[in-house]
């Protein structure tokens, strides 16, 4: 296993010498390098500068597939033309208000439609927060304390879900 990892980390090597300069740089800058300690890899993390479709470009020109896929908000990929208009559109209007808005209401109540099960919602602003909701939610209702998660799986920051997570 070790030889392979270093075969491959050798490869990255040769193939992203630009991501190696960033990192070298965010090492000054960052604790391990990185914004976000899940994106601690070795050698160093490929640096992505663009994306298009299902497939995202390091600073280098290496092309990937994107399994992460922007932590599964991307679903219809990156720069899918009808976002890209929708965004245009809304630049005239203003980028970010923090207060309520009527695309929001739409939105939800698409949601409500499309998923019949789902009969109130709450937006929040990441995967992080939904999931510190959630506990807070269900200890509310039923009273217990204890929380089940997946063994290893990472489960947003919060700190009663850090338990045992494989990185």
């Amino acid at each position: 296993m070790e030889e392979k990892f270093s075969k491959v980390a050798e490869e990255i090597g040769r193939k992203t010498p630009r991501s190696r300069e960033l990192h070298e740089r965010a090492l000054r800058v960052y604790p391990q390098g990185v914004t976000y300690a899940l994106r601690h890899v070795d050698p160093y993390p490929v640096y992505i500068n663009r994306g298009s479709g299902a497939r995202v470009w390091d600073v280098d020109g290496n092309s990937y597939v994107d399994y992460w896929i922007g932590h599964g908000a991307l679903f219809l990929g990156h720069r899918h033309p009808e976002i890209m208009r929708a965004i245009q559109e809304q630049l005239d209007y203003g980028t970010h208000f923090g207060f309520e808005h009527e695309l929001a209401v739409e939105f939800a109540e698409l949601l409500t439609k499309v998923l019949p099960n789902v009969e109130m919602l709450r937006f929040t602003n990441s995967g992080t927060e939904a999931n510190h909701y959630a506990i807070r939610l269900a200890r509310a209702y039923t009273g217990k304390k204890v929380i089940i998660k997946i063994e290893g799986g990472w489960h947003g920051g919060v700190e009663q879900l850090h338990y045992n997570v494989s990185y």
